[in-house]
């Protein structure tokens, strides 16, 4: 894949993401508006019911006062009678059709005790309607016939509602300057309040008051306070002119966590949905990269796979020039040496074929590493006979201070040595110039450090962080002066924690570097 195709699925994809955030976040934000208009509108509509409700049980208390007075015999103080007469005529069934409506309006004189008012006496009104509907036979007035109703239909009516229209406009004007305190008391509004906002599903907390003239009144909640909190409010008590001073105020605190959690299956299904994408859309990301990385790290490691046998080959060359040397030929001592040496280098590189596998296997805990006491001074010293040869060909040395005064540990005899081979095989690859090495080892406590340390070319902060991952190299443009497929440091590092040891690394570009191992001792 191309650098500027990877690019391009990567911001694509990531639009795509923010896009989808987006739209969830509007659509949550719209439906919690929604909520919110709701809440209001059913607020509105409960305190509306509310008003009503005090209302008519004002009205109704007042009627059970003065209902008594009204249904006695006793006669009214004045009585006011009106009469509307309406005559039509119908020339289809030849007849004269006649409304009659008649209003009887009594007025009463009421003791005003039972409402604690300044007044000796109250007038109150009943009012009583008669509505009578008479038809009449055109011929029979033609005859002269006296009037007698061919048919009547008569109906009568209390006239409740105009009874009541009356009724509650005495009420308002007497009790317009009333204490409201004595009027309603606050379990009757928090009642009323509750059964509304229960009906309309509104099953939380609230605070209410009733204010006159924006004072604060008797009638309250215990616990209401004047704080920033969105108030709903409506008027009540409303006189014969539709104004009043009284508001009824209702209070919420818990409104925005109640809207929330209204909504909330939604919140909580958006939230999860959209991080399944996000964890999916990084873990798309995580393998375009790695496949990246690896894309670009194949080619390497196939044409560098061979490099690695560089270091064995070149140790057995020697090996086998000096045997060739007559001198040499005849030192029997010296020609056993050099083969001693060929035959560990052709194992070391059949371990560096199997080095890919024993990875792998690491990795996936499959590789058993059998582990015995050993000194760990005898496998400095045995891997340092791997190198020598090539270190003083390059006019270099290795010199060991072996300072511990005790060197023994729990480790395998092969992955170990192979452990230190690598680190002085890198060392050696990584000095421009003559490779000089210096091996040191001290006791710190119920430990072991062994430190090799190098005067090659050292590597930046950013590289020491990552130069014991599997396949890393520093990245040092077009040139490739020194081969190899970045395994052999990750393998270093999985081997040291396998001993449960600790290895890092100290160095400064152009300086060389320090690599510490530390493994504990056994007595």
């Amino acid at each position: 894949m191309g650098k500027r195709l990877f690019v391009l699925l990567v911001v694509l994809m990531s639009l795509s993401l923010i896009g989808i955030i987006f739209v969830q976040s509007y659509f949550i934000n719209n439906s919690l508006q929604n909520e919110e208009r709701q809440f209001t509108l059913s607020v509105k509509r409960a305190l509306s019911m509310v008003s009503r409700s005090i209302e008519e049980i004002e009205y109704r208390n007042y009627v059970t006062r003065i209902q008594p007075f009204l249904i006695t015999e006793k006669d009214a103080d004045s009585i006011n009678l009106q009469q509307l007469y309406i005559t039509i005529d119908d020339e289809d069934n030849d007849q004269t059709i006649v409304h009659r409506n008649t209003v009887i309006e009594e007025r009463f004189k009421v003791p005003s005790l039972f409402f604690e008012i300044d007044a000796d006496s109250i007038s109150v009104s009943k009012l009583s309607n008669e509505r009578v509907t008479n038809v009449y036979s055109n011929s029979s007035l033609d005859n002269g016939t006296d009037l007698t109703p061919l048919r009547s239909l008569r109906e009568y009516s209390d006239m409740e509602e105009e009874e009541k229209i009356l009724y509650k406009a005495t009420f308002r004007d007497l009790l317009k300057d009333f204490p409201v305190y004595k009027r309603i008391s606050p379990n009757q509004v928090e009642l009323l309040l509750r059964n509304e906002l229960v009906n309309r599903g509104i099953e939380i907390d609230f605070e209410f008051a009733i204010y006159d003239n924006d004072l604060a009144t008797k009638v309250q909640s215990d616990n209401y306070q004047v704080e920033e909190v969105l108030a709903y409010g409506v008027p009540i008590f409303m006189d014969n002119n539709n104004e009043s001073s009284y508001n009824l105020l209702v209070k919420f605190p818990q409104r925005r966590k109640f809207l929330f959690s209204s909504i909330m299956w939604m919140i909580v299904l958006s939230v999860l949905f959209t991080s399944v994408i996000i964890l999916a859309y990084s873990s798309a990301i995580y393998q375009l990269i790695k496949q990246r990385q690896i894309s670009q790290i194949k080619s390497d490691f196939i044409n560098n796979m061979t490099h690695e046998f560089k270091t064995p080959i070149a140790t057995i060359n020697l090996a086998l020039d000096s045997i060739r040397n007559p001198k040499i030929i005849e030192d029997k001592n010296k020609v056993q040496r050099y083969l001693g040496m060929i035959r560990e280098e052709n194992k070391r590189m059949h371990a560096q074929v199997e080095n890919v596998l024993r990875i792998s296997k690491l990795e996936k805990n499959e590789l058993n590493i059998s582990k015995e006491r050993l000194k760990l001074h005898d496998l400095i010293e045995d891997a340092v006979t791997h190198v020598q040869l090539i270190v003083e060909d390059r006019k270099g040395y290795i010199n060991l201070h072996l300072d511990a005064a005790k060197s023994s540990v729990l480790a395998n005899e092969t992955h170990f040595t192979n452990v230190i081979v690598n680190m002085l095989d890198n060392a050696i690859k990584y000095s421009d110039d003559e490779p000089n090495i210096d091996v040191y080892t001290e006791n710190i406590g119920n430990n072991i450090l062994m430190r090799i340390v190098d005067q090659g070319n050292g590597m930046s902060k950013q590289v020491q962080k990552r130069v014991f991952e599997k396949f890393y190299r520093e990245h040092t443009g077009n040139v490739h002066n020194v081969k190899g497929h970045g395994l052999g440091l990750a393998y270093v590092k999985r081997i040291v924690d396998d001993h449960q040891g600790y290895i890092s690394v100290e160095s400064e570009k152009g300086k060389g570097s320090t690599f510490n191992v530390r493994l504990p001792l056994i007595s």
